[in-house]
């Protein structure tokens, strides 16, 4: 069947079990195949194919809202709502989203790119639903990684409490982006060697009752021992005490045994937990066999042999640069404990984690938990080190504000993924983080312009005993440089001289330091002098610096990869007004007020104008002509 021409799940509706699973192997050929090209989340969406035929085949989007959390297992969902002829320009610049994207489609009800949404974006839609007397069927699709997510279970236990008619289909994997840790993780599986118990305690109360006369007295007379035999059968039965009626361990790759249990579930009032056991990239030996799970997102690769294509001889990852250098430095001091939130392959943590087994600590997909956490350590003479990706950091703000700034505690930030990052879009975007850390006091805010520099602020932060420190540090490659044998301080907010210029000046940091300094070799060939300074503290900033650029009048060009409102270049303007330098010409360059899509960084680069052509532009129109300076 050619995929691309599929316009809605309504094919699937007569299919028998035979042709389904027919179809299943054609949809994973189709993933394997184009994602071997553009890359992509292909062994949650491996893990998933079953399931979603089921759900479309048993429920009718979109007048059936599928919810999926995270959304980065919708794939197969998209290809079944008419989107298949677009998976070449997957997650590609103008191309189909990785995600769910309203916009795309009228099946996609719901946007997401972070874990643990769903459950209380269905609790509203059923709400929404019955205020408007409709009836329809809501199905939030989670992991049980997601189940960690304080949203997860705040929604549970409001959902159970008032009744509502929300089907939570459980995908459970028992793995998210990296092995699942937690007692629910546990619970989870004590609940999955239980087998068919729901199944089972329905068969029997059925065949009591059959029985003449007595049948009805003889079932209700079992029903307290039955209930009380759950807690021997099913551990905990966790959430038939949230009020959730249980189906389930369901085979997520047998069709007979999904839409068996999803009609079961579609007739059932209330609240209703379907379990579906899948396997991560099923189908396709190299994701299937993962162990740690390399295949959740991956790039281009060779299909035949599962061979990641990537540059030969490429400079170390950041997030390796950010974690060798922890390692270093936590040889010297036991004080130096990792957190992270689900993430110890993303940040790299894992030789972290071989060296120091006892100081690694996976709190699951916990943004929240995983800052107190760390500012409870940090209380005790500890030095937590969060490693933490930008846009999951907006998660954990509150905690950043109230339990580590306020409390002055010593908490360094690895703040991964800041900037732009790319395919995953808007929902991944890190650019946030210097606006809402700037407001916050106490707080210091640095970002390194190669490896070198980098080391030496995990070594500042380490050793910095006056409050909370991030380090912003970008996704993709470092730069390649020499590292010192030794690390050392670089004094609070200080700033360091690139290049020389005596006409102009760009302040500006990170991975927008080579735009600068291409941009003032441009204008170096043309007679002009700018000055490029590398502020690596975005705060505190080095006001003795700017005091001498401002006293001299020199113009001053602001870039920065992150959002212009609230960030590095206002904090500029608000120190030429806090102290009177009136007449100080300052232009900014950063990310415009809106979400920036997905494709390359170099490509939205060039969207947005943060580019060096951009730079020569701006700067051109501020340096005075000989005509102005006369």
């Amino acid at each position: 069947m050619d995929l691309s021409r599929i316009n809605d799940p309504s094919l699937l509706k007569d299919m028998n079990t035979k042709q389904l699973e027919e179809f299943a192997a054609e949809v994973r050929q189709f993933l394997i195949e184009n994602l071997a090209t553009t890359g992509g989340h292909l062994g949650a969406n491996l893990g998933v194919v079953e399931l979603t035929l089921a759900l479309h085949k048993v429920y009718n989007s979109p007048v059936d809202r599928f919810i999926w959390d995270v959304g980065h297992q919708s794939y197969i969902h998209k290809i079944l709502t008419g989107r298949g002829g677009q998976f070449d320009s997957l997650r590609q610049y103008k191309g189909l989203c990785g995600f769910p994207k309203r916009d795309e489609s009228e099946h996609d009800v719901w946007e997401t790119g972070h874990s643990s949404t769903s459950l209380s974006a269905a609790m509203g839609m059923a709400i929404a639903r019955d205020l408007k007397k409709q009836d329809h069927s809501i199905l939030p699709v989670i992991g049980d990684g997601a189940l960690t997510g304080g949203m997860a279970l705040e929604a549970l236990n409001h959902i159970g409490h008032e009744k509502k008619n929300v089907t939570v289909i459980l995908n459970d994997n028992e793995m998210s982006i990296a092995k699942n840790v937690g007692a629910l993780h546990g619970a989870l599986g004590r609940m999955r060697s239980a087998g068919k118990y729901n199944r089972a305690k329905d068969d029997l109360e059925w065949l009591l009752k059959k029985i003449p006369a007595v049948g009805g007295k003889i079932a209700q007379a079992a029903e307290r021992l039955k209930d009380s035999m759950k807690y021997f059968v099913v551990p905990g039965m966790f959430f038939e005490e949230l009020g959730f009626t249980y189906y389930g361990p369901v085979d997520g790759h047998d069709f007979e045994d999904l839409m068996e249990n999803l009609n079961y579930a579609r007739k059932t009032d209330g609240p209703v937990i379907v379990h579906v056991m899948t396997k991560k990239g099923k189908g396709y030996h190299p994701a299937e066999t993962d162990v740690k799970d390399k295949w959740h997102g991956v790039g281009p690769y060779k299909i035949e042999s599962g061979e990641k294509i990537k540059p030969v001889n490429a400079p170390p990852a950041w997030s390796s640069v950010i974690s060798d250098a922890l390692i270093k430095k936590a040889h010297g001091d036991e004080r130096i404990v990792a957190v992270t939130p689900a993430m110890i392959l993303g940040s790299k943590l894992e030789k972290f984690g071989e060296e120091f087994p006892d100081r690694l600590f996976d709190v699951g997909i916990a943004e929240q938990h995983a800052t107190t956490m760390s500012a409870g350590l940090a209380t005790q003479g500890m030095k937590p080190f969060l490693a933490i990706y930008s846009t999951f950091l907006q998660r954990g703000y509150d905690q950043v504000v109230h339990d580590v700034a306020r409390q002055k505690l010593n908490v360094t930030f690895g703040i991964d993924r800041a900037g732009l990052v790319g395919a995953d879009g808007e929902t991944h975007q890190g650019v946030f983080d210097i606006a809402f850390l700037r407001s916050v006091p106490n707080m210091i805010i640095s970002m390194p312009k190669d490896e070198n520099e980098a080391q030496h602020l995990v070594h500042t932060a380490a050793e910095y005993d006056e409050g909370p420190f991030a380090i912003r540090y970008p996704r993709g490659n470092a730069k390649g440089v020499e590292t010192d044998k030794q690390m050392r301080s670089i004094p609070v907010g200080s700033w360091e001289v690139l290049k020389e210029g005596t006409e102009a000046v760009i302040l500006t940091f990170g991975t927008t330091i080579d735009m600068a300094l291409d941009a003032a070799d441009r204008l170096e060939k043309e007679g002009r002098s700018v000055r490029v300074v590398n502020a690596r503290y975005i705060k505190p900033m080095d006001e003795s610096m700017l005091h001498d650029i401002m006293k001299q009048g020199l113009p001053i060009l602001t870039v920065e990869e992150a959002v212009l409102q609230g960030g590095f270049g206002s904090a500029v303007l608000e120190f030429a007004e806090e102290n009177s330098y009136t007449s100080q010409w300052v232009r900014r360059m950063g990310v415009p007020d809106r979400f920036i899509e997905h494709g390359s960084v170099p490509k939205l680069w060039e969207e947005i104008g943060l580019t060096p052509d951009n730079m020569v532009k701006h700067l051109k129109e501020l340096i005075p002509t000989k005509q102005q300076r006369a």
